[in-house]
């Protein structure tokens, strides 16, 4: 079970990681702190930079903990937070990542809500430095910590693009043109 956890937490921690180095450089594919800048702008944040910086710092610290399995519940609420934020920019195109849904940020919200659940494994940084076994509430609470904390981040730091209709103008708000079909289809429309 250990090696089982320390795989889990190794590829997990270091995607994640890795998302948000893309987020502020131009490493791993990323486009620079303008890119992530601009990322945020389009999907209707307010905050600039600083939300890039801050959601993209987020991703490196709580992946690079989650790696290394250290203050594990912490570092899950974090990246469960984040990935929250990004599972609410991508719900208008449903659960699939074919057509740029929210089944990725789902998957990671899932596996590092378990992650808090069962601890980070014998190999870890929080076992070495006999920071486990955590309160029994400490585990409980991480995995609702992160996703309300990702939604209050999306709610305060959301606004309305330039130019939308007002919320509840379509009857078909929410749900995306051409539901079932994949984005490249909807472009020949």
């Amino acid at each position: 079970m250990d090696i089982g956890l320390l795989v889990l937490r190794l590829a997990v921690g270091l995607l994640i990681a890795g998302h948000g180095v893309q987020k502020v450089s131009f490493r791993l594919g990323g486009h620079g702190l303008a890119g992530g800048t601009e990322e945020f702008r389009r999907d209707g944040f307010r905050g600039g930079g600083l939300t890039a910086l801050a959601a993209g710092g987020s991703q490196i610290g709580a992946g690079m903990f989650l790696a290394a399995g250290l203050l594990t519940p912490a570092a899950a609420m974090a990246a469960m937070g984040v990935m929250t934020v990004a599972g609410t920019v991508k719900r208008p195109n449903w659960l699939w990542a074919q057509n740029d849904g929210y089944e990725y940020p789902l998957v990671l919200v899932v596996v590092v809500g378990a992650l808090a659940l069962t601890g980070p494994g014998r190999w870890s940084a929080d076992h070495a430095l006999a920071l486990t076994p955590w309160p029994w509430w400490v585990p409980v609470v991480a995995p609702v910590a992160g996703p309300v904390s990702g939604l209050l981040t999306r709610v305060l730091l959301h606004r309305p693009p330039a130019g939308s209709p007002p919320a509840g103008s379509s009857p078909s708000e929410g749900f995306p043109a051409g539901r079932g079909r994949s984005r490249y289809a909807q472009t020949a429309d």
